[in-house]
């Protein structure tokens, strides 16, 4: 029996890539937080080069704004399946969404908090 798997391919890796960009595309263009998300990475960077953080600080601010990114595209993955699932409100749902949601707002504080230690020596 054949596996499901299909064989290594260079052409299926940049299929793939292209399928990868095509939903970071639609995740900007279809969600508000993202917009949110992406000016504050731009602020976050900016204000990086302005003061000039060390190669240390900008991988923490990196990897912190990254987290964020990562926590609110799988909230909206977990959002969009849920809502696929059942259109109607249900508790395990509002639960499981909750959580989701939960999970980014952890992600932006440790990042807020990043900021901060970053941030505040350099500014004050």
């Amino acid at each position: 029996m054949k596996s499901q798997q299909e064989d290594f391919s260079i052409r299926s890796r940049i299929r793939s890539f292209r399928f990868a960009f095509e939903g970071l595309g639609a995740f900007l263009l279809k969600e508000h937080n993202a917009w949110i998300h992406f000016m504050a990475t731009i602020v976050v960077f900016t204000l990086a080069a302005l003061v000039g953080v060390t190669k240390h600080e900008l991988l923490a601010l990196v990897f912190a704004i990254g987290f964020v990114w990562v926590a609110e595209m799988f909230n909206t993955c977990i959002e969009r399946v849920m809502d696929f699932v059942s259109d109607q409100r249900h508790p395990e749902i509002k639960f499981i969404k909750d959580l989701a949601a939960g999970a980014v707002l952890i992600a932006a504080l440790t990042a807020v908090v990043v900021g901060l230690v970053v941030f505040i020596p350099k500014l004050f």
